[in-house]
């Protein structure tokens, strides 16, 4: 037993193996384009052959998964949306200020994505199979967007990988299956096996993730050399400005407003909880923490925030929100794509609701960010350029997440009266 803890202590993170892939995969890119010289052992055996089938098969398992991972979580995830008719008031209230928070943080993220426009200077259009692979989509007006989201056949919509009919539907199944209760716990106990089945498979899928991301970066660079560096440095400058204003502006300023409690004060006492989310990457661990601390140090009612922050750690994903709104942008600009205002929109709503099934295992984020892709024809092989990078953003994403559901939680039992402001204001005497 003590060998092989041993052994599993020395092996290497998926995401560890996902930036060694990105790094390797970046330099051998670079030695096909400025070394090797051009010929069909390169272009056509290399490039064009062995890098696009690996590539192109693994974006392809990530398509694979797409309809029915985001089925089945987001049947499951409103399923447990639905109790919150239990806590009635808390529940509607928490649930509409997370479902607020991650859309205008998506917005942020997009406004940012196009004032400092990360991807411009990175030309994708060079590579032949990416270009390729831009869908042409027809564009409709917001009127039509919005009617489109019900599905007039949901089979047409599965099988066509309608990402906004697919939604629509599985929030309504789930919230049926919760109103009907025990009367189909049968059906509903398979959805959730289905989710746990789905999982499971993303987690096999992503066990190539290192030889996938190898692939596409080396065939990237292999066609644009050096150029890919500094407009993704500019990406990871962007997520981290949005993730800023999200998190010290947007919530700061919410919990000012709707509580008069100072900010700073709540800063200082859930630091070391945010610090704990950064370091771990992941917001089911901060739950214990986040509501110990709320209770300790802010005065925070545990029967409110035993709800609250397990809820959020559920629906709240504003960080990862910020990511694909960013994403968009970066791929759309480095792709030459024109966004209109409906895609736009279409973004803003489909990465909201999509936050109510991201939870699990921090591989959904990028499967759902190929949903939010398809929802308006951006070519999926631009996703290879940033994951490499995205642990460091992901920890950073966590932080944001929990400190989101904390301000919601303060808010909410702050109207109902559960904020004990004595135990809050404490730091101010002891300082």
């Amino acid at each position: 037993m003590n060998n092989k803890q041993k052994k599993e202590k020395k092996k290497m993170g998926l995401t560890t193996k996902i930036f060694f892939g990105l790094i390797a995969g970046a330099i051998f890119g670079l030695v096909l384009n400025y070394i090797i010289p051009a010929g069909v052992i390169r272009d056509s055996f290399l490039i064009n052959g062995v890098l696009y089938v690996v590539g192109q098969g693994f974006i392809r398992l990530m398509q694979m998964l797409v309809v029915p991972l985001v089925f089945c979580s987001l049947v499951c995830g409103s399923m447990s949306v639905g109790d919150t008719k239990k806590l009635g008031t808390v529940g509607v209230r928490t649930v509409l200020f997370y479902l607020a928070t991650t859309a205008f943080a998506i917005t942020v993220a997009l406004v940012m994505g196009n004032l400092i426009r990360p991807g411009i200077g990175l030309d994708m259009s060079a590579i032949k199979a990416a270009s390729d692979s831009v869908a042409t989509m027809e564009k409709t007006s917001i009127a039509d967007t919005i009617l489109n989201i019900i599905p007039t056949n949901i089979f047409e919509g599965l099988a066509s990988g309608t990402m906004l009919q697919i939604i629509f539907f599985a929030l309504m199944l789930g919230v049926v299956l919760t109103k009907l209760g025990d009367r189909v716990e049968t059906v509903a106990n398979i959805f959730s096996q289905c989710n746990d089945i789905m999982m499971e498979m993303t987690m096999i899928v992503m066990k190539v993730a290192p030889i996938g991301v190898f692939a596409l970066i080396s065939k990237t660079f292999a066609g644009i050399g050096f150029d890919a560096f500094f407009p993704i440095l500019k990406y990871m400058v962007t997520v981290f400005l949005a993730l800023g204003i999200q998190c010290f502006i947007v919530y700061l300023g919410l919990l000012k407003i709707f509580t008069g409690l100072s900010p700073v004060i709540f800063i200082k006492n859930f630091f070391p909880v945010m610090a704990f989310a950064f370091s771990t990457a992941t917001s089911n661990a901060t739950i214990p923490m986040s509501i110990d601390t709320l209770a300790v140090k802010l005065g925070v009612s545990k029967k409110i925030s035993s709800f609250t922050v397990p809820l959020g750690a559920t629906i709240n994903m504003d960080g990862t929100a910020i990511m694909q709104g960013v994403v968009v942008c970066f791929v759309a600009q480095a792709f030459g794509i024109h966004l209109s205002m409906t895609d736009y929109l279409t973004v803003i709503g489909t990465a909201t609701l999509a936050s109510i099934g991201t939870a699990g295992i921090p591989s959904v984020g990028m499967i759902t960010l190929t949903m939010v892709f398809n929802s308006i024809g951006l070519p999926v092989e631009g996703i290879a350029l940033v994951m490499g990078i995205d642990r460091i953003l992901d920890m950073t994403r966590t932080a944001v997440n929990i400190t989101g559901d904390a301000v919601c939680t303060t808010i909410v039992a702050s109207q109902n009266n559960a904020v004990d402001r004595e135990i809050y204001n404490t730091s101010l005497v002891k300082d």
